[in-house]
């Protein structure tokens, strides 16, 4: 059988795009830092091994700061991170079994991280959101059912550890958010 044409697009992104660093989004040594976690799945449960996810962070306390991504003065290269600043973004691959992972700060503003997913097969970028305290009053999880409205939850594993799953189809599909 011939694959068809959604099937044949990329990712042709995952070895430029993932860069060195790139889940760890607060400084090292902050004592308040969370690990966010989970998996990308496909439609029919299958681990997605080749995606990849940016994460962003709301809140004035990071608005207008510059990045903090560095480049090698010498070679344009990318240098790393200053590991100083926090700026909320990070960008992570996911691993072979579809597993992936961020160390970042609980956000100052509203209580979830706005996440990009990029696959195979996905011919537009999928955006949704990890609300990391299941009590926050927003107005997107006010609209959703009850059912749906889990589905942006992250389970709490301990003080400081957060899983979120993302689910591409299926049952139980992560809600997507739309934005024209």
């Amino acid at each position: 059988m011939l694959p068809t044409p959604a099937q044949t697009v990329g990712p042709f992104y995952g070895y430029a795009l993932p860069f060195p660093g790139g889940g760890e989004m607060a400084p090292a040594g902050r004592p308040d830092t969370v690990t966010v976690h989970g998996c990308v799945y496909d439609g029919a449960g299958a681990p997605v091994p080749d995606a990849l996810l940016e994460f962003w962070q709301p809140g004035q306390a990071r608005a207008g700061k510059p990045g903090s991504m560095r480049r090698d003065p010498v070679t344009g290269g990318f240098a790393g991170r200053d590991g100083v600043t926090f700026t909320g973004f990070g960008r992570v691959a996911t691993a072979a079994d579809g597993h992936w992972a961020i160390r970042t700060l609980m956000p100052d503003g509203p209580p979830y991280l706005s996440v990009c997913l990029f696959a195979r097969g996905l011919l537009h970028h999928l955006h949704t959101r990890a609300y990391l305290d299941p009590a926050a009053t927003d107005p997107l999880l006010a609209a959703l059912t009850p059912d749906r409205r889990t589905t942006l939850l992250a389970d709490r594993e301990d003080p400081r550890t957060y899983c979120f799953d993302i689910r591409i189809h299926g049952p139980e599909e992560t809600v997507f958010l739309d934005f024209r």
